[in-house]
């Protein structure tokens, strides 16, 4: 059983010793004190399961150190002590959220007595609390981060489907996080103690998916030296995740539909039926209406398949998760690495925000825990390490063709120099200044006063230049500061 602490708070120095020995002859951790504003001091710093107080102290009164306490420490519960005169003032202190209260004079029993009712209270209310937390808790998606409103509304919809039985076709571009949910919508479920089966439609050939899903007997093509269960099987009771399900062959197509209809089938090369029970979660990142309507997929698998759709947003869509997402795989691969990194620079952050992900949530997982293996300082990413190039362009190097961020432009080549088209020295003279602005300017992620420093200028004359040399991202960046 848990050990309680107590807090006692009298100004008495008898009476504040008798109470602590008769607690601690009891097992109670017992801390004390002997005036208001040092009680709630300790209140400040500690946690206590039950706080007993006098009403009249020096410097704090009892029914302060209730109010402080209900501010600072909502879970603890009161007990004041008060003079056979001011009961009144006993009936207020409840009323601000003292549990109890008892009048002078008592005896130790009389006081162990309400304080083991107190303490009564506690245990029921944290053992309410702990059982609300579990049932809450039983819900979960492992990565699972977001903010955004389309976001919480696919978490709530997973919530429901999950208890249920209902096929499940989870839609999105590749790397928006559709396996993530599929692991989620199978551990929330009644067959959460179930196998899992994954199988990548896309990753095998008709013949060899066919065998895949559904088994094959010994013989039956070239190769099958023994009998081989299919993922059907291996999923009896549980959960099987199709991803990828509109590269499946009509033929395959065929023989899933009769599975979900009949909920049954043959292996490859044999005659037994074989009586399945599977949930079943699919995944696409194709138009499977648009399939149909094509004539590449059968319209009736389709509603068979489509039964509760989830619709995954991608991540361009939904950029108020950027940085939440960036900071939960900043923590992870931190934490794998044994790296100290605690964070991302603002340059990096906005840099993040900025960029439109073209592979989604895997992208920005791939970037971020490339920038934690390589980052140059072990506090904070900084937007060099973002870019992960050997030949950085924040670092005065060139332009990459294998960066996403060059290819969007987010990372102008400050190191490359145009063609020279310059006829005087003037002329060259401005083309060097320019290109070199635009150096320093990458260097200090486009912050202008850092940038100015490193020129030697005013952010004034800086602007001025910029302006002049035409560096409009520098300028917008700089008005995004100013704002």
């Amino acid at each position: 059983m848990k050990t309680r602490s107590v807090l006692i708070i009298d100004d008495e120095p008898l009476m504040r010793l008798s109470m602590v020995d008769a607690l601690r002859a009891v097992g109670y951790e017992v801390e004390e004190a002997s005036a208001g504003d040092e009680g709630i001091h300790k209140l400040q710093g500690n946690r206590f399961d039950l706080i007993i107080t006098d009403l009249r102290l020096p410097r704090k009164d009892g029914i302060q150190v209730v109010q402080a306490c209900k501010q600072y420490s909502p879970g603890t519960e009161v007990i004041v002590i008060t003079a056979h005169g001011s009961v009144d003032t006993a009936v207020q202190a409840m009323k601000l959220g003292a549990h109890d209260y008892i009048t002078k004079p008592f005896s130790m029993e009389e006081l162990l007595l309400i304080v083991d009712r107190a303490t009564k209270v506690i245990a029921l209310r944290q053992e309410n609390d702990a059982l609300r937390q579990e049932l809450e808790g039983k819900f979960c998606i492992d990565g699972f981060v977001g903010k955004s409103a389309c976001m919480r509304e696919v978490l709530e919809k997973v919530k429901l489907v999950a208890a249920s039985d209902a096929t499940v076709l989870i839609s999105g571009e590749s790397g928006t996080g559709k396996e993530v949910v599929a692991n989620a919508i199978h551990r929330n479920s009644p067959r959460r103690d179930q196998a899992l089966i994954k199988v990548s439609c896309a990753a095998l050939p008709e013949t060899l998916l066919e065998a895949e899903l559904f088994g094959h007997e010994k013989g039956a093509f070239t190769g099958a030296l023994k009998q081989r269960r299919g993922r059907f099987e291996l999923a009896h009771k549980g959960t099987l995740f199709l991803d990828e399900i509109g590269d499946i062959s009509p033929v395959v197509q065929v023989k899933l539909l009769r599975v979900l209809q009949e909920r049954q089938f043959e292996r490859v090369g044999g005659n037994e039926t074989i009586h399945t029970d599977v949930r079943l979660v699919c995944a696409t990142q194709k138009d499977l209406k648009k399939a149909v309507e094509e004539g590449r997929f059968r319209e009736d698998l389709y509603y068979r398949l489509n039964v509760v759709p989830v619709h995954l947003p991608p991540l361009r869509d939904r950029k108020e998760d950027i940085l939440p997402l960036a900071e939960h795989f900043l923590h992870l691969s931190a934490r794998r690495g044994q790296r100290t990194v605690k964070g991302l620079s603002a340059q990096a952050r906005e840099m993040l925000l900025r960029y439109s992900f073209p592979g989604n949530v895997r992208e920005l997982e791939n970037i971020v825990e490339r920038a934690v293996a390589l980052a140059q300082r072990h506090d904070e990413i900084q937007v060099w390490d973002l870019c992960g190039q050997s030949n950085c362009p924040f670092l005065g190097g060139t332009w990459q063709e294998s960066c996403g961020f060059c290819q969007e432009g987010l990372v102008p080549n400050p190191g490359t120099r145009r063609e020279q088209t310059a006829t005087t020295l003037a002329q060259a003279r401005e083309h060097f200044e320019r290109d070199y602005i635009l150096s320093i300017l990458h260097q200090t992620g486009w912050s202008k006063t850092l940038a100015a420093k490193a020129l030697g200028l005013s952010r004034k004359a800086l602007w001025e230049k910029c302006k002049r040399y035409g560096i409009s991202t520098a300028e917008e960046s700089d008005e995004e500061e100013g704002a």
